[in-house]
């Protein structure tokens, strides 16, 4: 396995609860990955192809949900608001929700004629990523820090029998896969001065805006800035991020801002969950990267299907 992000860490441990035994090889710490910063609510976000999003989503809304009964886990399940300013279609993702309904009156914000309220995982990331390390090694899973070239250097390492190449943005090189491209996210981390329902206006005219109260913080948001590569801090940005929030929910104006964070989701015209013919004498390669926004949305119903790619004739 190469790499350790989410979607590496849940590849990993659904392999070796089907018998494989598993070592992941990553460039670099947890803590410095893109699905560290990640707000991690579950939600499709710039993936595609649909019809598979749907499936692999409703899987790991399952998974997740079972995970939110553990304690430690980092993930609890939200309610959630998706707030509209004009009626709604029946999302896609609607199926695999819970409690899926219009919202009241009373519950929408000033100037919204409509909403939708639901319940989905929220996962703390911070958290929720070293759990799945120790998860992993406590199943005999070795986590070892290794910057590889190119992916020839462990498909012909003579001792690996399938490789899983779960790089994210990495792979525009590593895979030679060049439709693989950064959607850069800003975000705003505030103290949460009691917020306990997550809400998100995808069509608000200044820009996107999302609400996800954490334990200890809320993660305001947020941009998807197609093929912009730097991770620098707009402040300009920053601020129409606060507003847009503050005026979806006023009690924001108490939130004192903790930290400005940006980070380059790994994105492509459809998330890549296949097998690379690599020829005799060598191991199997197959992929899963190219998840957008949705690492945590899509992660274990992708590693079921890493899971029957590798057993299919392995």
């Amino acid at each position: 396995m190469v790499g350790s992000g989410v979607a590496g860490l849940t590849t990993a441990i659904a392999l070796q609860r089907a018998g494989w035994q598993v070592h992941v090889l990553t460039a670099a710490p947890i803590e410095t990955l893109t699905s560290h910063l990640a707000a991690a609510v579950w939600f499709p976000t710039h993936a595609g192809p649909p019809e598979a999003v749907t499936r692999w989503g409703a899987h790991t809304f399952d998974v997740l949900a079972g995970l939110a009964e553990q304690p430690g886990s980092g993930v609890v399940m939200r309610e959630s608001l998706a707030l509209y300013r004009s009626a709604p279609s029946v999302p896609a993702w609607a199926t695999a929700v819970r409690e899926l309904r219009p919202a009241t009156a009373q519950e929408l914000p000033s100037g919204y004629a409509y909403g939708l309220r639901f319940q989905v995982p929220l996962v703390e990331m911070p958290i929720h990523l070293p759990w799945l390390v120790d998860l992993f090694s406590a199943s005999g899973g070795r986590l070892r820090f290794v910057r590889i070239a190119a992916l020839d250097e462990v498909i012909d390492d003579g001792w690996s029998e399938v490789v899983v190449n779960c790089t994210g943005l990495a792979a525009r090189e590593l895979a030679q896969d060049r439709s693989v491209y950064a959607v850069r996210g800003q975000i705003v981390r505030v103290t949460n001065p009691g917020l306990t329902l997550s809400m998100r206006d995808e069509q608000h005219p200044s820009g996107r805006a999302y609400i996800h109260p954490r334990t200890a913080d809320c993660i305001l948001g947020g941009t998807l800035d197609e093929h912009r590569w730097d991770t620098d801090v707009d402040l300009a940005e920053a601020d129409s991020i606060l507003a847009r929030c503050r005026e979806i929910e006023p009690r924001l104006y108490q939130a004192d801002v903790l930290e400005h964070i940006v980070g380059l989701r790994p994105a492509r015209p459809t998330v890549r969950v296949e097998e690379s013919v690599t020829g005799p004498g060598r191991a199997r390669l197959l992929h899963n990267y190219g998840h957008g926004g949705s690492g945590i949305t899509l992660g274990w119903g992708c590693a079921r299907d890493v899971v029957a790619l590798a057993t299919l004739v392995s």
